[in-house]
């Protein structure tokens, strides 16, 4: 493999790396805090690009004004999802299983039958290339992962820096104990859920002009949003980051020596046999971060 394809695998890898963290730490912190496995994380995802498709392309306007809109459009579905959906049945795994199977079906079906299972993509955030000596990088794949960067050092900062991200990791330790100290319970869980939407809004936009737009785009998120938390360890964000460049390294990697399908068929074996031999993940604890 020539140095050229090397450092283009790396870059990749960084890329996906970013996005893949980005939409998993929103994964993980409803997981932590709330105890749900939220899949209709997916369908947040996919609702940010065609929101965003919707404000940029068919409004017209302009394209990095409408992230910003997009993402507060999104984070509006936060304090709706944990108040009428989730509260009702906070920390019932079971029932908030079917609640989020039942959100992500109505809605990937009312984009199928709103779009005709179309495909649809938005324009690029950023146009042209950077080239370095004989490696060139898309401004767009380099834009992408430095928001993505950047967003992960907000969301590290927010739960280890500031009162709030104190709370939401008591939270997700001890509920009782969290209580008893006159924590908001829901107050913290409406606030995992705007940013768990928010994070997942700027991921669906951003890769949304770089891999397209479709009903069941979602689908393919959420599968790795799980295996990144599953392989890094329940509640620990090192190991989500550690998982990120793990599974974002494969899937940059394995497509230069194998086809697509076969690719992604030994990434899943790979995280597979990796987890036979650390059954808690790299980090793996019991809750909490």
């Amino acid at each position: 493999m020539t140095l050229t394809l090397t450092v283009g695998a790396i870059i990749n890898t960084l890329f996906l790396a970013s996005m893949y963290i980005l939409i998993a730490l929103g994964f993980a912190l409803l997981f932590s805090i709330m105890e749900i496995l939220h899949v209709a994380h997916g369908v947040i995802y996919m609702l940010g690009g065609y929101i965003c498709y919707s404000l940029s392309v068919t409004l017209g306007i302009n394209q990095w004004l409408s992230l910003v809109l997009t993402v507060a459009i999104v984070c509006c579905f936060g304090p709706v999802l944990e108040k009428f959906f989730f509260r009702p049945f906070f920390r019932d795994f079971d029932r908030t299983l079917l609640v989020g199977i039942g959100i992500s079906t109505i809605i990937e079906t009312t984009m199928v039958l709103s779009k005709s299972n179309e495909a649809q993509s938005l324009r690029a955030f950023a146009t042209g290339i950077l080239k370095m000596g004989p490696v060139s990088v898309s401004n767009e794949r380099l834009v992408t992962f430095l928001i993505g960067a950047l967003l992960l050092v907000a969301v590290i900062w927010l739960i280890h820096g500031t009162k709030i991200g104190l709370q939401m990791q008591a939270v997700g330790q001890d509920l009782e104990a969290s209580l008893l100290q006159g924590i908001n319970i829901h107050r913290i869980s409406a606030l995992a859920c705007v940013i768990a939407c928010g994070l997942a809004a700027v991921a669906g936009s951003l890769l949304g002009a770089y891999m397209g737009l479709g009903p069941f785009m979602g689908d393919f998120v959420f599968q790795k949003a799980l295996v990144l938390v599953v392989l890094g360890g329940i509640g620990s964000i090192g190991g989500i980051f550690l998982a990120g460049l793990v599974v974002g390294g494969i899937d940059a990697f394995l497509p230069l020596f194998i086809s697509g399908s076969a690719a992604s068929a030994l990434a899943i074996g790979i995280v597979i046999v990796v987890l036979l031999l650390r059954p808690r993940g790299f980090f793996g604890r019991e809750m909490g971060f």
